[in-house]
């Protein structure tokens, strides 16, 4: 059962990536403001789809929305845009 996506693994999931958003919120290196913006609010729109398609019932999109947030935050991090330290949380280098 561990590879079906159900409610209570996109919940685990929504929680784990908007925690990694506000702590890359206030972890923006500096010059790198423009570029953290794109990236906050691509992973933004992302969380929202994810819970549009969790409302929809369409539970496999809500869960790859939340991926795609994650994924932006991570990128984030690798380009040096965010400066975060929690590797359990975050693809750090």
């Amino acid at each position: 059962m561990k590879n079906i996506v159900n409610s209570e693994k996109i919940k685990k999931y929504r929680e784990l990536t908007k925690k990694a958003l506000e702590i890359s919120k206030r972890s923006i290196i500096k010059n790198k403001e423009k570029e953290a913006k794109e990236i906050i609010d691509m992973a933004s729109n992302y969380i929202s789809d994810s819970e549009y398609f969790e409302k929809k019932g369409d539970l496999v999109n809500s869960f790859a929305a939340l991926n795609y947030a994650h994924g932006w935050i991570d990128s984030g991090v690798r380009l040096g845009i965010f400066d975060v330290d929690d590797d359990k949380l975050f693809t750090i280098k």
